[in-house]
């Protein structure tokens, strides 16, 4: 039986972004941010990561006043991990601005103890030897094991992600990852053949086209609220796993059709402001609405 305990490791950013929607410097972002407070709407979240001394204070009070754990969140001298990226008029690209790793450039994850006692542990999309080197401390403590990645991984680390892949249960990526990583252009097929590699469960995320549930009986597509208004698609995938996987501590693995509803749902509430601004007052009560329509759509 898997507890309701979640662990996540991550990036912790400050982001500087351009939308067409206006601008915003350093904000607070990253993987591991936008997961937490995603998952922390069902269970406690336990966070791994790296943080400098410029980390704002306003960031650990987000952290205390939604339940998640930051006793693993070392602070290093020097600077936080920053990134700085435009958006095009319609939000179909997205260029790099700047990529300051700071002290995440060299960190090797310490994990001084873990309140997670047989629950799920997220490896979001940092370099595979981060993930394995996590999962190989955390193995013993958890139950189920849900990993990201991202085309630079793909591109630099194959036998890295591939490693990775073999050793999780649930696999994320998105449509181009899927298709990079498996020189595939149908979406079904790509799933499939990760499928091979080891996981029981695929997910690729479509984004405006929502998500796609790869099982070796199962295809189901969920699609995404229409009509967002967005702002910042920044963290969006994150969230959609934070919500994914904290629907799965609370509710059981056996509906993962209805926690992509929940992943979608909340994910559509991120891209609707900068940053993390709509995931701080999130409540379950909130997505309510936007299940209905998904659930709608779905029929």
């Amino acid at each position: 039986m898997i507890s309701k305990d979640i662990t996540v490791v991550g990036s912790i950013a400050l982001d500087s972004l351009e939308t067409p929607k206006g601008d915003r410097p350093s904000i607070l972002g990253g993987s591991a941010m936008y997961f937490a407070l995603s998952a922390s709407l069902f269970s406690s979240v336990e966070v791994i990561g790296i943080v400098g001394t410029d980390f704002p204070e306003g960031g650990w009070k987000i952290f205390k006043s939604h339940n998640i754990n930051y006793d693993n969140i070392e602070v290093k001298d020097g600077r936080t991990f920053s990134w700085g990226g435009k958006y095009s008029n319609d939000y179909s690209t997205r260029d790099t601005l700047f990529t300051d790793l700071g002290v995440f450039e060299n960190y090797q994850p310490i994990i001084k103890s873990s309140t997670n006692k047989n629950g799920i542990l997220f490896l979001a999309n940092i370099h595979p030897s981060l993930q394995l080197d996590v999962l190989n401390q955390m193995k013993s403590n958890v139950s189920l094991v849900v990993a990201d990645t991202m085309n630079l991984w793909i591109d630099t680390d194959l036998q890295g992600v591939n490693e990775v892949i073999s050793k999780s249960n649930i696999f994320l990526l998105n449509d181009e990852e899927a298709m990079q990583l498996t020189g595939l252009s149908d979406l079904h097929d790509a799933g499939k053949y990760i499928l091979n590699q080891g996981p029981e469960t695929v997910i690729i995320k479509m984004g405006a086209k929502g998500s796609l549930l790869i099982e070796e009986n199962l295809l189901h597509r969920v699609p995404c609220v229409p009509d967002v208004d967005v702002f910042d698609p920044t963290g969006a995938g994150d969230s959609f796993a934070g919500g994914l996987i904290g629907f799965i501590s609370q509710f059981g693995i056996e509906d993962k059709k209805m926690a992509l509803v929940y992943a979608s749902a909340i994910a559509s509430f991120t891209v609707s402001d900068f940053g993390i601004n709509k995931l701080i007052p999130l409540n379950l009560d909130d997505i309510k609405s936007r299940i209905e329509i998904i659930q709608k759509l779905n029929k």
